[in-house]
């Protein structure tokens, strides 16, 4: 039984990616934690999603491919938690896991990368636009129907270098993620949330943990952030609503200002000049039970609107 308290529980080990990303999320982590007067170790791990990168997720198994592998990790003990970006985590996690700590959120907005042009309205017609994302194809879309948008997997280091190519002339990223690693200069234009809308979960990092392991969320509730939280936890629940994974062009973002959360979702027809359906409300939100069911509204009226929901497979 791990029944420990925080006071006896001194060594803790960290599942992690190995993208130069993930190892940034970790190490962060592990530095906070060490703070508080742990010794923090990672184990790194390669998983299905860094593995398969000739097809898009959404053909292979979705983001749940990024956070199988370090799930294992925990259900063997091998390692005590996991950290992710909350975007890859799916919405429903497997029986004996859940979320114990949702950190504070970088900056959740989609980036403009590109060597040549300054924004995506200066790009000429036809162009080659790079992303992996449904969501920003659609968005991309809705701004540029006269674009050509192309698949683009891999790491952030990779997709940066199929760009410098000249695969691309250019791409959308995380800001999140380029800003974490110290690459500020390749951001030429940040999309505002009225342009882009962001996927649910975006630039928020979240700690997975084995299911009964009070010791180590007795650690984490420290790091958690209560604002974030509500904001990914409405987010999230439009996407669960939806049926939603990387397969599903689905655009979830939460706002928080004092007691009143206000949450904008959109869904695209990924057919070409296909609908751009949007949802807003706004709700008082004291606790996750409220931001879940404000998400539950949200996802209402974009079906109603015209949204389909993606059935199970």
């Amino acid at each position: 039984m791990n029944t420990a308290s925080k006071t006896q529980l001194h060594t803790l080990t960290i599942a992690t990616r190995e993208s130069r990303l993930a190892l940034w999320q970790a190490h962060h982590v592990q530095s906070i934690l060490a703070e508080r007067g742990l010794d923090v170790r990672l184990l790194g791990m390669t998983t299905q999603g860094d593995q398969i990168l000739d097809r898009s997720l959404s053909q292979v198994g979705g983001k749940g491919l990024f956070v199988k592998e370090l799930e294992v990790a925990l259900e063997r003990g091998e390692a005590d938690l996991a950290v992710h970006s909350l975007k890859d985590v799916p919405m429903d996690l497997p029986e004996g896991f859940h979320l114990g700590c949702v950190m504070e959120r970088e900056d959740p907005r989609d980036a403009w990368v590109s060597s040549q042009y300054a924004t995506l309205q200066d790009l000429p017609k036809g162009a080659t636009v790079g992303t992996s994302s449904l969501r920003r194809t659609v968005l991309l879309r809705a701004l540029r129907p006269d674009l050509n948008i192309e698949p683009l997997r891999g790491n952030l280091d990779t997709r940066l270098r199929k760009l410098d190519e000249g695969l691309y002339a250019g791409i959308v990223l995380a800001a999140a993620g380029l800003k974490r690693l110290g690459l500020h200069e390749r951001i030429r234009h940040i999309f505002e949330t009225s342009e882009m809308l962001p996927a649910a979960g975006q630039g928020a990092l979240g700690i997975e943990i084995k299911s009964g392991r009070q010791d180590v969320q007795e650690v984490l509730n420290d790091l958690s952030h209560q604002t974030t939280w509500l904001a990914v936890a409405a987010e999230r629940a439009v996407s669960r609503a939806m049926g939603g994974s990387c397969s599903m062009p689905l655009a979830a973002h939460a706002t928080v200002q004092g007691e009143y959360l206000t949450l904008m979702a959109a869904w695209g027809d990924l057919q070409p000049g296909g609908p751009l359906i949007r949802a807003q409300m706004t709700s008082e939100v004291a606790d996750l039970m409220a931001a879940e069911a404000l998400g539950l509204s949200v996802a209402q009226k974009l079906i109603e609107a015209g949204a389909k929901v993606m059935k199970p497979a």
